[in-house]
């Protein structure tokens, strides 16, 4: 079957799809742990745990670094949250969120190969969920955040990164960008431009917008205006200047060059990009302010910034975080290469350059059969997680 026929059937799944479908499938969870080595006489349990498991301890107590191997520390990720921004949910909490959590774990092991369990945690303390996660490092090998909400997760995610010597990211900021960088790679082939000219606004300004800002102006964008509900981000808001420690005041200083201000009216005038990762609508009349050949990637869920039937009089390329319409931004294309091509590297740290090589990697899979409808493969083209995870690990090491 062909990928554009696997998507066809898969959206025509996703419409059809039922409540008693829906909780049927999640009845006693999505996850379940499997042995991989048999237990099925004395000789196997004695192996497997009681005598044998003892020598094998006593290995890793006289050198710890054979737990590496020897444990599946090295290849479990964690997937960790707080529950106070899921999906569109909001802030629902630690076991409300845990069925999406689960989710995430399901997707690590399909797509990217990898273990990983879900952990909530009934704490807002950014302090606290460091401390926790310190005391279980033993127990993990890499901490995927997800749905922790702005800008505690900044905050977090830092310290996690220097508290820890495991790779660390928050998907919710850096698998969205990564995959919207390459989304927007393939985007200015199509309309015929250079990615570094490129005049771009992002809707939103936080976990997701701020980490799309700082890709996009890592691969060379210069031109990136951010809003967030109070208009234009720049250097000159006094709100942002009395908050200089701020993430949107860091930003402001190394962005909007033209320095630009007002609001959506005046940040899309002669606007070559628009990159929504909010809840904010994008009136039409903006739309018309935008450069010919526009880009409009709408990527809030459930509902985009704008639809697509609306975006398209005005834009040349139109994408979307859903799978019912072409050219799906899902971070499903991402994280699950990203984190393997971290802990088969062996890396400490997920590095700009190991993002800018996952974003190359998955634009480079659509490029041969590119269009205005197809600017990024499939999540369900087998390709993706093992290209992204050969750059990736091929990019550790590398400032």
């Amino acid at each position: 079957m062909s990928i554009d026929a696997l998507a066809a059937t898969d959206n025509s799944a996703a419409t059809a799809l039922s409540e008693a479908e829906i909780f049927a499938a999640h009845q006693g969870g999505k996850l379940s742990i499997s042995s991989t080595v048999p237990l099925s006489n004395k000789r196997d349990l004695s192996i497997a745990y009681t005598p044998g498991v003892a020598e094998v301890s006593r290995a890793i107590y006289a050198k710890p670094e054979l737990a590496r191997t020897l444990t599946w520390a090295q290849r479990l990720v964690v997937v960790v949250s707080d529950g106070t921004a899921v999906l569109g949910l909001g802030n629902i909490g630690a076991s409300a969120s845990l069925p999406v959590m689960e989710g995430k774990s399901a997707l690590f092991k399909t797509f990217g190969d990898l273990d990983s369990i879900p952990l909530v945690l009934n704490t807002t303390d950014v302090d606290e969920i460091v401390e926790t996660l310190v005391r279980l490092r033993p127990s993990f090998g890499a901490v995927n955040l997800e749905d922790i909400s702005a800008p505690r997760c900044f905050e977090l995610e830092e310290k996690l990164i220097e508290a820890l010597d495991c790779p660390v990211m928050h998907d919710d900021q850096h698998g969205t960008a990564v995959v919207a960088l390459a989304a927007l790679t393939n985007a200015a082939k199509v309309t015929r431009r250079g990615l570094e000219g490129l005049r771009v606004v992002v809707s939103g300004a936080g976990a997701a917008g701020i980490a799309v800002a700082e890709i996009l102006l890592a691969a060379g964008i210069t031109d990136v205006v951010l809003l967030d509900s109070r208009g234009i981000i720049s250097s000159a808001r006094k709100d942002l200047a009395a908050d200089s420690t701020s993430k949107k005041a860091d930003i402001a200083g190394r962005s909007n060059p033209r320095e630009v201000e007002g609001g959506p009216a005046e940040a899309l005038a002669g606007a070559d990009v628009f990159i929504g990762v909010s809840s904010s609508k994008l009136d039409e009349e903006h739309l018309k302010l935008m450069n010919r050949d526009a880009i409009v990637f709408a990527l809030s869920n459930p509902d985009p910034e704008v639809l697509p039937e609306v975006a398209v009089k005005y834009a040349a390329v139109v994408a979307t975080g859903r799978s019912d319409f072409p050219n799906q931004i899902n971070n499903v294309l991402a994280f699950p290469g990203i984190f393997r091509g971290a802990l088969n590297a062996g890396a400490r740290r997920i590095t700009p350059a190991m993002k800018l090589a996952a974003a190359n990697a998955i634009a480079e899979l659509a490029a041969e059969d590119l269009s205005a409808e197809y600017i990024v493969p499939s999540p369900l083209d087998p390709r993706v997680a093992p290209a992204v995870t050969a750059a990736v690990a091929a990019a550790v090491g590398v400032e």
